[in-house]
Order: C-alpha cells, then sequence, then structure tokens
C-alpha cells in the first residue's frame, strides 16, 4: 500500500518510489531473491560443506523476468500465426478491411474461435505494429457523416419523371431482389474523357460497371439499352426498379425503360437517398481517385475492379459476398417456359 504523509490513502497501479518503500515490498523482494549457498571446504583429508542463505539481485531479477514473462495469459496474435498471416495477406493484397477479414475468418472457420480477435483488437495489433499492415495501407477508417440528410427542396428543379416518393417501400426496405441504383463516375474533368456507369442491385450490393465514352444522355442511353438487350428474358424479375439522380445524363432515362421497368428519380442535392450507389463509389475510388483519366484505364482492368467488388465479404450481408448473394437471388427469379 502506498502511503500519502502521514494518512493511509492507497493509490491502485502506482510503483512505490525510494522514499515509500513498505517493510512488505522489501520482505518480497529478499525472499524473492534469495538463494541457498553450499560452500565446501577441506580440512584434515575431510570435506565439510555448509548451508546458509543469501540474496542474490541477479537471481531476483531473474525470477522477476520470468515471472512476467509467464503471468497471465498469451495474447491471441502471439497464439495464432496462421490466422495474423492470413489477415495480413487479405488486406495487403485484396484490399481488404480489418472488419470483413474478421467477419470472413469467422464464417470459413479459418482457425480456432477463440484465436480470432475482435475487429477492434486488429486495429489495436496494427496500430501496435504487431502486424505487417499498417494504418497507411487501410483505405477505409470507421468515420462518422455528420452532414445533414434533410435540405430543402430546390425552386426550379428538373424533372426527369417518378418521384422516389412514389417508389414501393420494398424498394426501401430492401426486402426483395431486382431494385437497382444507377449512377455515374467521373475521373479527370477533361470533356472528352470517359465514365464509368454504375449499377448496384440494392439487396446483394452486386455491382455493374460500364465504361462510357462521356458523362452524357447519349452513351448512357446507349449502355442500357445495350443492356436491356442482353437481360433478354430477364429483365423483368432482374430490373424491376431502377433509382437515378437528376443528372442530365439520365434526362432520357424514364422514356427508355418505361416499357420496361419503373424509374424513380432522386431529389437533387440529396446524395443519401442513393446510400447504395455512395458506398460502392468509395471502393472504386480505391483503384479510380478523383483526377484519373477512365480512358486509360482498360475495360479488361475495370472488370477487374468490378470482380473485387463482388467478391468482397460485407458485414450486411453476414459476411457472404455479393456475388454469392446474387447468384442465390437469381435462383428465384428464372423464367419459367410453359411446355
Amino acid at each position: 500500500m502506498t502511503q500519502l504523509h502521514d494518512t493511509t490513502e492507497s493509490i491502485k497501479g502506482k510503483h512505490l518510489t525510494q522514499d515509500e518503500r513498505a517493510p512488505q515490498t522489501i520482505n518480497n523482494e529478499i525472499k524473492r531473491g534469495t538463494v541457498r549457498q553450499i560452500p565446501r571446504q577441506k580440512q584434515n583429508g575431510k570435506t565439510y560443506d555448509y548451508a546458509y542463505h543469501a540474496y542474490d539481485p541477479g537471481y531476483a531479477q531473474t525470477r522477476y523476468e520470468t515471472r512476467r514473462i509467464h503471468s497471465g495469459r498469451r495474447p491471441k496474435w502471439s497464439r495464432s500465426n496462421t490466422f495474423v498471416d492470413w489477415a495480413d495477406t487479405q488486406m495487403l493484397d485484396h484490399h481488404w478491411s480489418p472488419d470483413a477479414v474478421i467477419g470472413a475468418a469467422k464464417q470459413r472457420d479459418m482457425c480456432p474461435a477463440e484465436l480470432i480477435p475482435c475487429t477492434t483488437t486488429l486495429y489495436n495489433w496494427i496500430d501496435r505494429h504487431m502486424m505487417r499492415t499498417k494504418n497507411i495501407h487501410l483505405s477505409e477508417k470507421l468515420s462518422r457523416n455528420t452532414k445533414s440528410k434533410t435540405r430543402k427542396d430546390r425552386e426550379h428543379q428538373r424533372d426527369l419523371g417518378p418521384s422516389i416518393a412514389e417508389r414501393p417501400d420494398e424498394v426501401e426496405s430492401r426486402e426483395t431482389f431486382g431494385h437497382w441504383e444507377i449512377d455515374t463516375v467521373i475521373g479527370s474533368k477533361h470533356k472528352d474523357d470517359a465514365a464509368l456507369l454504375t449499377l448496384a442491385e440494392r439487396q446483394t450490393r452486386f455491382e455493374v460497371l460500364l465504361k462510357i465514352d462521356g458523362k452524357n444522355a447519349q452513351p448512357v442511353t446507349e449502355a442500357i439499352e445495350s443492356l436491356v438487350e442482353r437481360a433478354g428474358d430477364h429483365m423483368p424479375s432482374l430490373f424491376k426498379t431502377i433509382t437515378s439522380d437528376n443528372g442530365s445524363e439520365f434526362s432520357a432515362l424514364h422514356d427508355t425503360l418505361k416499357h420496361v421497368t419503373d424509374v424513380y428519380f432522386a431529389r437533387p442535392f440529396a446524395s443519401y437517398e442513393r446510400g447504395t450507389s455512395e458506398n460502392q463509389h468509395k471502393r472504386i475510388r480505391r483503384f479510380i481517385p478523383k483526377g484519373q483519366s477512365i480512358s486509360s484505364i482498360s475495360d479488361r482492368q475495370i472488370q477487374s475492379i468490378q470482380r473485387w467488388m463482388n467478391d468482397y465479404p460485407r458485414k450486411i450481408l453476414e459476411y457472404r459476398t455479393p456475388h454469392e448473394r446474387f447468384a442465390q437471388a437469381m435462383q428465384h427469379t428464372q423464367p419459367t417456359h410453359s411446355a
């Protein structure tokens, strides 16, 4: 117990100073460092052993350090090299977040459950340099969006079709499959640069990336017409609704799809109404930062980005991948053909 002046008030967790050494502390130290000495002497042809106990500071320090090493449980990171190596590989080579690593490890039974840390612990290991992964390698950090999600509708806003307010409740709740959000991603601001047309399925988070000639109505319309043609008989069950923003590039979207599917438009300056697209774009920006020309990116590279996004385990999907969820949903939406 550490004493303050003439009181007996104790301070927990504080080491003793030189002036605060209590008798019990000294006794413990002497006990820890006491060793039995047996000197041997020869006299008149006989050998005599004399046993006595003495304090050895070196022995005391060795015993202290040994007990510290073996005290308590070994940390998880020191007991599971397999998990640590696998986690580093996923974060460094496949750009997974720590949360995705933990979720997938549990989902796939990578190692015994007691050796898999929680997400916060994995972040701590990274902060304490216990892994090859460093904070600089993590493109996503837990953050809060403090911006207000309410805006007054501006006057003279563009009216391209039915408002998102008319959209069925099942779309908002993600209870059913086949409801998509459409958007564009630009690279450089050069007027001749290509753009990406993105479509994200709200329930499964499955992503489709299409490289188009620019961010205007004509290439968007041509890409949509091509998509409808490729979907064929699957179109009614695969694309039940599409939600867009009020960008001029989508000015012909409603007329193009009015006989195919229902199209709804979010209110201006309300990107939060298309949250799936916004989150997906953050992942795209890992590979295509703002300012980089999309024209310089090959179709093969874009397909690689799409494949990475669809094979990424998501917490919201119970650490399944969008690809897995999409395949499951498609099994239940196959068109029926009468004999």
